[in-house]
């Protein structure tokens, strides 16, 4: 199965968000070996930009224009996009929504674009929390939205650490270039 980061960004927005289109690339490879690791899927990884220009207010750019753009372009492929802007309507707590072979985030961007551990902390956190929902489901886990969701309050309230991996993919107690909810406690394969 293939699954296919999509980074929307604003055209006048292009040259100045490189670095974090090069970060989502590798961000985009991390997943495959995490996703592999943890819940015993490999998945083909494709990774291109989405460049919107300027919109009326009546055609917004929201989560069901992108479900539109999944439909175009296939519904067997796991399609991820990661915005530059927050859905109007959401069902996770990480401003994100997830559906069958679909799933969207509102990426941050940074002040400092080369800044990995704000990517990291701010974005590739939420990432792995709406892959968790999509992947739990596609495996037939009942609670995959109670689950996820309990792991993620514990992240912020009970000083649960998110899972820290280095440039490796690796574990490591250093400073991280990705985060991931925490998997400890998901039965996952």
């Amino acid at each position: 199965m293939i699954l296919h980061f999509i980074f929307v960004v604003k055209e006048e927005d292009r040259e100045k968000r490189k670095l974090e289109f090069d970060y989502v690339k590798q961000m985009a490879n991390f997943y495959k070996v995490w996703i592999k690791e943890k819940f015993g899927r490999d998945f083909e990884i494709q990774c291109d930009e989405l460049i919107t220009k300027p919109r009326s207010l009546f055609q917004k750019l929201d989560t069901h224009t992108l479900l539109k753009d999944h439909q175009q372009r296939g519904t067997q492929i796991y399609h991820f996009y990661l915005c530059h802007f927050k859905p109007l309507w959401t069902d996770c707590t990480c401003e994100g929504y997830h559906a069958e072979n679909f799933g969207m985030v509102w990426w941050q961007p940074p002040q400092d674009p080369s800044d990995t551990l704000f990517l990291a902390e701010k974005n590739c956190t939420t990432v792995s929390h709406v892959l968790a929902h999509e992947l739990l489901r596609a495996s037939g886990h009942k609670k995959f939205i109670e689950d996820v969701h309990e792991i993620w309050t514990k992240h912020f309230y009970d000083q649960l650490h998110f899972e820290q991996y280095g440039a490796n993919f690796e574990k490591t107690e250093g400073k991280p270039m990705f985060l991931t909810i925490n998997t400890s406690n998901l039965k996952t394969k």
